[in-house]
């Protein structure tokens, strides 16, 4: 629990940062349950009001917050996430919690869910890391047929003049400046797609910085009138974009996933942790992967997984578990490849932390790992080694999340069922629609 002389600390250097820094605007910045950013401004007037008792405002205008007649909540920004704006400095950011007007933490919130997972995880004594690797498409903003690429490279293509690598280039900087380490940023597989890896950094702050660098990669190449995009399947016939997330469980200043006698070099604890994300996955693939078009990444051939299982080196893999860099034990970690950068990264983390500690807790022992390219395994072949499949659709994957009383817990009732909800409506929108597709195929032929 903060004390009041910390909070106060961080409260004053906010303050004396914006004075000194001839801050004129400040952002309050909050997500919806999609993950849809949302904000609004208050000068520095109100900031030590806003630092200290939050701001309320209208919480039946956000879509799956309050209904109309309990609809107003407060704003508490978190000091601790204060940054500048990059392309303003003028204007400054801090992300806010949502709690209900009796001061109790709103249940709608995302970042509320993700802290009570975080939560449960502290009182068994560990702390929740994330590494992600975001990748996303540039794009023409004159789209009539179809997403135009901008370039045609390919994995870590060397373009010295290409606009798009060189906006890449601008956006890791202003990262950087607002206190985002990025780790690794490159050209990725299909024409016109790139990755930025950002630095690993515990969950919550973790979620922030990917709300954050999705607004800065948009923000940026708008403002060079480029269209950047995180939708999992642009293109029909190249890669998809993933956000393939390496996350890692600490006790103390020891990481908890290692133990050096363990032939892959994991402990009992990380064998269970990833066992409960292997026995959860198909429930919470709603939640990693929450669009219709998410499911058009997750098939065979494109190097994204469909099936439930876990290997050191085997890329179509659900769960990869790299080895550790050599007389380093705090690398241990596993890679999630399910994951898009479509996803709430709130709601994400929050629900592979629990299926994890559901398994520590109930100790689900960690199946054989599955060397074999997946991709090339027919059916028969699948069903000897007892491997499940990711839900094919957004449909199935919403039967399974609501059959989970686990997603349930993790959620919270109301994200849970505003969630569920949401999504049927999606995909009533999606069925009843008749695409292109089949028009150009059954149209003259039937």
């Amino acid at each position: 629990m903060e004390s009041s002389s910390e909070k106060s600390s961080k409260i004053g250097y906010v303050l004396k940062t914006v004075e000194e820094r001839k801050v004129n605007f400040i952002q309050l910045w909050f997500s919806d349950i999609l993950g849809t950013p949302k904000s609004f401004q208050i000068t520095p007037a109100e900031l030590e009001n806003a630092l200290q008792d939050g701001m309320t405002f209208d919480g039946s205008a956000i879509d799956g917050f309050s209904r109309i007649q309990e609809s107003d909540v407060i704003a508490l920004p978190d000091p601790t996430t204060f940054t500048l704006m990059p392309s303003d400095p003028s204007v400054a950011s801090v992300f806010c919690d949502i709690y209900n007007l009796d001061l109790t933490p709103f249940e709608g919130c995302p970042r509320n869910t993700l802290r009570r997972a975080l939560d449960r995880a502290h009182k068994l004594g560990y702390t929740f890391f994330a590494a992600p690797e975001i990748e996303y498409f540039y794009f023409d903003t004159h789209i009539k047929d179809g997403p135009v690429p901008l370039d045609n490279g390919s994995y870590f293509e060397l373009t010295v003049a290409n606009l798009p690598s060189q906006i890449r280039k601008k956006t890791v900087l202003a990262l950087e400046d607002m206190g985002i380490p990025v780790e690794y940023s490159q050209h990725e597989d299909a024409p016109s797609q790139h990755e930025i890896d950002l630095r690993y950094t515990d969950a919550l702050s973790m979620a922030d910085n990917v709300m954050t660098a999705r607004v800065i990669i948009k923000e940026i190449a708008a403002a060079h009138g480029i269209l950047a995009s995180f939708m999992p399947k642009p293109i029909s016939g190249v890669q998809g974009s993933g956000m393939h997330t390496h996350f890692s469980l600490f006790k103390g200043n020891s990481n908890a996933f290692y133990d050096e006698e363990d032939p892959y070099q994991l402990s009992e604890v990380a064998r269970r942790f990833i066992a409960g994300v292997l026995h959860n996955a198909p429930a919470m693939t709603a939640i990693t992967n929450q669009w219709v078009n998410s499911y058009k990444r997750l098939v065979v051939g494109y190097e994204a997984p469909t099936y439930v299982s876990w290997a050191q080196n085997n890329r179509s893999a659900l769960v990869r578990v790299p080895k550790p860099k050599s007389n380093n034990p705090d690398s241990t970690r596993f890679e999630y490849r399910a994951i898009d950068p479509g996803v709430n990264p709130y709601l994400g983390f929050a629900a592979i932390l629990g299926a994890g500690l559901d398994g520590i807790e109930n100790g689900y022992e960690l199946p054989s790992e599955v060397q074999e390219n997946l991709y090339k395994l027919s059916p028969e072949e699948v069903e000897k080694y007892g491997i499940l499949s990711l839900p094919g659709n957004l449909d199935e994957a919403v039967k399974e999340m609501e059959r989970s009383t686990l997603m349930r817990e993790i959620l919270g009732e109301h994200v849970f069922e505003w969630f569920i909800r949401n999504k049927r409506d999606e995909w009533s929108g999606y069925k009843t629609h008749v695409s292109q597709f089949e028009i150009d195929r059954y149209l003259e032929r039937l």
